[in-house]
């Protein structure tokens, strides 16, 4: 069975040429210091309609196609919040996934053996059908990487519990797999204020991000009242890149929604964020 896109035309251009011109652009116009991103092994990008974060994201898709390692790379974990309530507490899909530029391929013997490594973790598409954060991560991750395969994961409940079951599941099962593999979390950050508050709020938690620091990250959320929709994948991509051995997140751009309508009163912000 194929889990057929859910916001094509929505959040990105439904037509094939469209989409990959715009992501063409946005690719062109990202920046990223080489000898970070070559060590980069997970990451972080965002998922609002491409008009808002598309630029963004390209950050972090411009690192991972600099990845040293990235030929050798055999699947691409991609962890999303779950915004539909659907679905099980933490969700692998079990289909294959299609966008506008074509099909990709579910790793299947790893998303079985992720899902055997915890209760917490259920193979389940009905968290999938509607869902847009991994969506809008493929075609990106299609431009980067020819055929790309993938396992898709949903967290619906987003505790550091969650995460770290989740973390250690996806690290155990590639190992015992033999796979070479990464993370990308994909999250936006604070939600509906003004951006010099989403700033406020976003900062703080991301400077403990920065220094691995996954469950004082996840403090500052919660007492900072941030509404960043995707904390439990940023972790679970922290936790991955920690036990990767790598030494510090590198925040590689950081925006709002304001940037492109003009209206920094309220607005969501976005991250792209590496570990390396």
């Amino acid at each position: 069975m194929i889990r057929t896109p859910a916001v094509a035309g929505q959040f990105y251009p439904s037509s094939e040429s469209r989409l990959g011109g715009i992501i063409d652009e946005f690719m062109s116009l990202a920046s990223v210091e080489g000898e970070v991103a070559k060590k980069a092994v997970s990451y972080v990008a965002p998922h609002a309609g491409y008009r808002y974060s598309g630029q963004t994201a390209a950050f972090t898709y411009k690192a991972l196609s600099l990845m040293d390692n990235l030929v050798d790379i055999d699947t691409f974990v991609i962890v999303g919040p779950n915004h539909t309530g659907l679905g099980y507490p933490v969700s692998v899909s079990g289909m294959n996934w299609e966008t506008p530029l074509g099909k990709v391929e579910n790793d299947l013997d790893l998303a079985f053996a992720i899902s055997e490594e915890s209760d917490h973790i259920t193979i389940d598409d009905e968290a999938h059908r509607l869902e847009h954060s991994i969506e809008v991560q493929l075609p990106f991750l299609q431009k980067v990487v020819k055929t790309p395969k993938c396992c898709f994961v949903c967290m619906g409940d987003q505790s550091v519990k969650s995460a770290e079951i989740l973390g250690r599941s996806i690290g155990g099962a590639a190992k015992r797999l033999n796979r070479n593999i990464t993370v990308i979390a994909s999250s936006d950050f604070n939600h509906y204020e003004s951006a010099v508050t989403a700033k406020s709020k976003d900062m703080p938690a991301i400077k403990e991000l920065i220094k691995l620091n996954y469950k004082e990250f996840d403090g500052k959320i919660r007492k900072l009242g941030d509404s960043a929709c995707g904390h439990g994948p940023v972790a679970v991509s922290a936790i991955f890149g920690k036990e990767c051995g790598a030494k510090e997140g590198h925040l590689l751009r950081y925006s709002n929604s304001g940037d492109i309508t003009g209206d920094y009163a309220s607005v969501v912000a976005y991250s792209s964020i590496i570990f390396a």
